[in-house]
């Protein structure tokens, strides 16, 4: 696979605050640092090395340390903690918001890769530009967002990728790379195969809409909740994203309460022969076709089947609103979680023959 060494890049305008400008923080290696607080399932967890990543030099700086591994952290709320984490753990804060281009009805907006996901959401939506209004809320930064390829109502982070630029943590080389090479599949891509861990983005460019925007409203309870609040007409890109939020929020708890990653396990994606094979003993099973004679199956009907919904184990358990995401009620520790998903894995496959994967990354 070719990937281009990048060139400079000259920015139209740039735009004032960037998202995380008032964060005053000193990069400094730290060894042995406690990770409670960047992670959003609440683990305590030490890591044997720490540095914050502000700037390109930053990351000169973590390469020529000589520690290794380099690991790269986020916002912690894809990860779970199951020991202590070897080598250097580099936390992305890559800041700034800026426009590349305008033309007729588009605009291209590089975000740098250490800004909060949701907030740039909701910077683009004030400022009247759609296309990500529908992953409102989602947790997680901009740089992790296509390493997930991160999605939520009918619309995917490659919908709107226009071209990211990484740091390769071997050379300190810069490469840019387009939508082809990061191979998007669904909460994948490259970056989570043979290239994890060996890239830090600083920089993702997104296409977005500045009119005509397109609303989707066709996934899940959008226009169901649209009516709940009152909103009529032709919803904006602002009313879809007030409905997202009210959606999430009623069904996903609050990580400053309740310690979770959100969805634990990917919605798998399967021949429709094993949907019509489960409708034989569950008429009622839900299933979303896909092309390719496939469907996707809801993995929190599949868990919810085998009686692990608002289930309790030990200090962990399965959430009351939503079986798909695994939470810490206080006190638990990453193995008691890995441990959790592990039997939910295999109640699911002795019950329904599918094999779940687990979406958060564990360490």
């Amino acid at each position: 696979m070719k990937i281009m060494v990048c060139t400079t890049l000259v920015y139209s305008k740039i735009y004032p605050p960037a998202l995380n400008k008032h964060r005053q923080i000193v990069t400094t290696l730290e060894k042995n640092k406690a990770l409670l607080p960047f992670n959003t399932f609440g683990l305590m967890a030490d890591a044997q090395a720490f540095m914050v990543i502000q700037t390109t030099k930053d990351i000169k700086t973590a390469i020529q340390s000589g520690i290794r591994p380099l690991r790269i952290l986020g916002g912690g709320s894809n990860i779970l903690f199951t020991k202590t984490v070897d080598g250097l753990l580099l936390k992305n804060e890559i800041s700034g918001i800026e426009i590349v281009r305008r033309w007729n009805n588009k605009v291209h907006i590089a975000v740098g890769g250490g800004e909060n996901w949701h907030k740039f959401v909701l910077w683009a939506v004030e400022n009247g530009y759609g296309g990500i209004e529908n992953m409102s809320l989602i947790p997680g930064t901009v740089g992790a967002s296509p390493i997930q390829n991160i999605g939520a109502y009918g619309v995917e982070l490659k919908d709107v990728f226009v071209r990211l630029e990484a740091i390769d943590l071997a050379t300190n080389k810069k490469y840019v790379f387009n939508k082809k090479q990061c191979e998007f599949g669904y909460r994948d891509s490259i970056f989570k195969r043979h290239a994890k861990d060996k890239y830090l983005i600083t920089k993702v460019v997104f296409s977005l809409t500045s009119t005509q925007h397109k609303i989707n409203t066709s996934y899940g309870d959008i226009s169901k909740t649209l009516e709940t609040l009152q909103i009529t007409g032709t919803p904006t890109i602002k009313d879809i994203s007030k409905a997202v939020i009210h959606i999430r929020s009623s069904k996903l708890p609050d990580p400053a309460k309740i310690g979770n990653c959100g969805s634990f396990f990917k919605n798998p994606e399967l021949p429709s022969s094993v949907l019509e094979q489960i409708r034989q003993t569950h008429p009622t099973a839900p299933g979303y076709t896909l092309p390719n004679d496939r469907v996707k199956i809801p993995a929190g009907w599949l868990i919810e089947q085998c009686g692990w919904k608002g289930k309790r184990v030990g200090n962990t358990g399965c959430y009351e609103k939503q079986a798909l995401v695994l939470v810490n009620h206080g006190g638990a520790n990453g193995q008691e979680v890995k441990q959790l998903s592990q039997d939910i894995i295999k109640s699911v496959k002795e019950q329904f023959n599918v094999a779940l994967e687990p979406e958060v990354n564990i360490w």
